[in-house]
C-alpha cells in the first residue's frame, strides 16, 4: 500500500518540497482571521484546480462506498467548499471523495459576524455559518463544468443539501427536493443536512414523524428523477447530541426507507471540553478534537442498529491516522475530516491515506 502512495504522491508532484510549501501557506492563513482565511484558501484551492491535467485521488486503501471503489477512505466534509468553488483543487489534493455545500435553494448571506471561531489549544473551531451560500443555480452552474471538463477521475462529488432560514419546517422538504431536482445530473450522492445547529428548528426534522415524511418523499423523488436507471445515492446526516432512543428511532426510520447511508457527525452544542476557553460560550456548532471520542461513540451505536450493508461515514475530531483507524474500528465505512484540515492542511490528507492503509 505504501508503495501505491508513494507512486500516487510522485505523479502529483507532492515532494518534501510541496509538503513544505503547503505547511507555510498553512500556517500564513491561521495567522489570518478566520473567515478572510477560509476565502484565502478556496481561491488558492480553486487556483490549483486551474492547472492542467487529469485528477485522481492518492491510492491507498480502496474500499466500496456506494457501489463504487475508492481510491482511498478519506473524505471532506461539507462547509468548507460551500458553492463548488474549489472542486478540482480539493480533488488535487488526493481525497477519495469531496461533499460540497452546505446548498440552500435560493442564495442567503448566513448569520451576522463574526460567526466562526478558532479554539486553536484545543484544535476545534465553532461556527455559526447559518448556510451562507451563493444558491443552487450557481453551484450547478460550477459542477457543470467541472463534469464538462473530463478532469475528475475517480474522484467522488458528493453534494449536501439544506434549506433557506425563512422557509417554514413545514415546508422543508420542499427545499431538499429542489436541490436534488437541480443537481441530480452532477451529482455522485446527496447528503440531507437536518443535523445543523445554526438553522432555527432544523435538528426537529431528525425525529419522529418530521423525518419519517422528509424520507418519504425525498425517496420517491430519488425514483422518478432516476427514470429507471440507477440512483443518486442519498444520505442522512445526523448530530452527535442524540440519546441512545433517538439513535434506534432514526436507524429504525433509515432501515424502513432503505436510504443508502448514514454521516455521523455534525458539530455539537456540548462545550464540556472546551470549558474556560475566550470562546467557549460563543454561539454554534463545536467541531474539531473535542469530537473525536463523541462522534466514534455514535458511529458505533448506528453501526449496531443499522443494516450490515448500509455505510457509515464517520466525522469529528480525525486529526490522525490512529483517530481514523479508531473511527473505521467503530463502524465507520469512510471517513471524512474538516477542522483538522484547516488546521493542518493537505499534508494530513497523505498523512491520513498512508495511516488506513497501513491498517488491518
Amino acid at each position: 500500500m505504501c508503495s501505491d502512495v508513494a507512486n500516487t504522491l510522485g505523479r502529483l508532484g507532492w515532494n518534501r518540497y510541496t509538503s513544505v510549501m503547503m505547511k507555510l501557506a498553512q500556517n500564513i492563513l491561521l495567522n489570518l482571521p478566520p473567515e478572510l482565511s477560509h476565502n484565502a484558501a478556496i481561491s488558492g484551492l480553486n487556483a490549483m484546480g486551474q492547472l492542467p491535467g487529469l485528477v485522481r485521488p492518492l491510492e491507498g486503501k480502496k474500499v466500496s462506498f456506494l457501489g463504487r471503489e475508492l481510491a482511498n477512505p478519506i473524505g471532506l466534509a461539507a462547509g468548507l467548499d460551500k458553492d463548488a468553488q474549489a472542486v478540482l483543487g480539493l480533488a488535487k489534493v488526493g481525497f477519495g471523495f469531496v461533499e460540497v455545500g452546505t446548498v440552500t435553494p435560493k442564495p442567503q448571506q448566513g448569520n451576522p459576524k463574526p460567526r466562526l471561531f478558532r479554539l486553536k489549544e484545543h484544535n476545534a473551531l465553532i461556527n455559526r455559518m447559518g448556510f451562507n451560500n451563493q444558491g443552487v443555480d450557481a453551484m450547478a452552474g460550477r459542477l457543470e463544468r467541472v463534469r464538462q471538463s473530463g478532469r475528475i477521475s475517480g474522484t467522488l462529488i458528493g453534494v449536501n443539501l439544506g434549506k433557506n432560514k425563512d422557509t417554514p419546517l413545514a415546508s422543508a422538504t420542499d427545499d431538499y427536493l429542489i436541490g436534488m431536482t437541480r443537481l441530480y445530473a452532477l451529482a455522485d450522492y446527496f447528503t440531507l443536512n437536518l443535523s445543523s445547529p445554526n438553522t432555527p428548528g432544523l435538528r426537529q426534522l431528525q425525529h419522529g414523524g418530521a423525518l419519517a415524511e422528509l424520507l418519504g418523499r425525498v425517496k420517491e423523488a430519488q425514483q422518478r428523477l432516476a427514470n429507471g436507471r440507477s440512483v443518486v445515492p442519498v444520505l442522512l446526516k445526523v448530530a452527535p447530541d442524540l440519546d441512545d432512543e433517538d439513535i434506534d428511532s432514526i436507524a429504525t426510520q433509515l432501515a424502513a426507507s432503505e436510504l443508502e447511508g448514514l454521516i455521523a457527525t455534525n458539530t455539537t452544542l456540548e462545550r464540556h471540553a472546551v470549558q474556560g476557553h475566550v470562546h467557549a460560550d460563543e454561539a454554534g456548532g463545536l467541531s474539531g478534537a473535542p469530537l473525536t471520542q463523541k462522534s466514534a461513540d455514535v458511529v458505533r451505536k448506528f453501526r449496531a442498529k443499522l443494516p450490515a450493508n448500509m455505510p457509515i461515514v464517520g466525522v469529528g475530531g480525525i486529526s490522525t491516522p490512529d483517530n481514523a483507524v479508531a473511527m473505521l474500528a467503530a463502524g465507520a465505512s469512510v471517513l471524512q475530516i474538516y477542522s483538522s484540515f484547516i488546521y493542518e492542511g493537505p499534508n494530513l490528507v497523505q498523512k491520513l491515506v498512508i495511516g488506513t492503509a497501513n491498517s488491518k
